[in-house]
C-alpha cells in the first residue's frame, strides 16, 4: 500500500522547498497531497502555484504517514496560525508519524507546541525561536533526524532532507 503524504503551505512559500518534495515524493510512488487554508491555489515567493487536492479543515493524522512543512518566512508563519494546523501537527507526533520541516518550516511545530526537547534545525534567523521553544538547536547541519522528525536548515539541502524523508518512509 502506498504512504500517504501532505505539503502543508501557504501564500508566499519558498517555491523550491515545495516543488522539489512534491515530485520527488511522486517519483517514490507515494500518493502526495498539497493542503492550504480552504483549498485555495496559491503561490510561492517566485510566482510558483502551489494548487491544493485538499483543505487544511481536512486534515485528519489518521489518513497520512507523514507532513512535510516547506519554509519560505511568509507561508509557514500565516500556516501556523491556523488551530487545525496545529492541532493536524499535534496529533502526527503523538502518533510517531513522520513530521518534516524545512526552512522555517519548523515554526509551525513551535506553534503546535512539538519542539520541546527534540533535536532540530532551520533557517538560522529562527535559531532563537527554535532554543526559546525548548528544542535542541543544531546548527550548522545539512539535515537532523530525531526519531520521527526530520529538519533540514535551506532548500540547499533539500538533498538530503529528501533522502532522509524518503528513507524513512521506505522503512516504515
Amino acid at each position: 500500500m502506498s504512504k500517504k503524504v501532505v505539503i502543508i503551505t501557504g501564500p508566499g512559500f519558498q517555491d523550491e522547498e515545495v516543488v522539489y518534495p512534491y515530485y520527488r515524493l511522486l517519483e517514490e510512488g507515494f500518493t502526495t497531497e498539497i493542503a492550504t487554508k480552504d483549498g485555495a491555489v496559491v503561490y510561492g515567493k517566485y510566482g510558483v502555484p502551489a494548487r491544493a487536492t485538499m483543505s487544511t479543515q481536512d486534515l485528519n493524522a489518521n489518513d497520512f504517514d507523514a507532513v512535510v512543512l516547506p519554509g519560505g518566512f511568509e507561508a509557514p508563519d500565516r500556516v501556523r496560525l491556523l488551530p487545525e494546523v496545529q492541532e493536524f501537527v499535534k496529533e502526527m507526533d503523538q502518533q510517531k508519524k513522520l513530521v518534516a520541516a524545512i526552512c522555517h518550516g519548523p515554526w509551525i511545530m513551535i506553534s503546535a507546541g512539538v519542539t520541546k526537547g527534540r533535536k532540530l534545525t532551520a533557517f538560522w534567523s529562527i535559531e532563537a525561536d527554535m532554543r526559546n521553544s525548548g528544542a535542541d538547536y543544531q546548527h550548522k547541519v545539512p539535515v537532523v533526524i530525531d526519531d520521527n522528525f526530520i529538519s533540514s536548515p535551506h532548500y540547499n539541502n533539500n538533498g538530503d532532507f529528501m533522502k532522509a524523508v524518503i528513507a524513512y518512509l521506505n522503512n516504515q
